[in-house]
């Protein structure tokens, strides 16, 4: 994954520290891991206020992000590590959580959760 479309998704988390209006972050869907990954892709798809970033075409991810920038989620291709994977990550009260469903391969998934972490503290030098 380039680190710069995975910061051009999440980059709205990390600065979103200001407080806002808690309704708006409320209306992103939480994740439900009891539901089939096909199911789960397409319900978050389905959200009005959704976008999705510049999809590259070597990267085995879809990244999107709600207009508000309170929440943004990370769907894997075949190919990807973990797949098949969704992650969230969700800017409440100034903190960002990562969760996720793994239903591929755990080790995978591991490396999808430390790469999306990684990103909340790297800083440009």
């Amino acid at each position: 994954m380039k680190r710069g479309a995975a910061l051009l998704l999440f980059a709205p988390l990390a600065v979103s520290c200001a407080p806002k209006p808690e309704a708006s972050a409320s209306a992103a869907l939480k994740l439900d891991c009891r539901l089939a990954f096909d199911v789960q892709s397409a319900r978050i798809k389905a959200q009005p206020n959704l976008t999705a970033a510049p999809h590259e075409a070597a990267e085995p991810y879809w990244f999107y992000s709600t207009n508000d920038g309170h929440a943004s989620y990370l769907i894997t291709e075949p190919g990807a590590p973990g797949h098949p994977a969704i992650m969230m990550q969700d800017a409440t009260n100034g903190q960002v959580k990562t969760t996720g469903c793994a239903y591929g391969n755990k080790r995978g998934y591991q490396q999808l959760l430390a790469y999306l972490d990684s990103l909340r503290t790297w800083t440009r030098r």
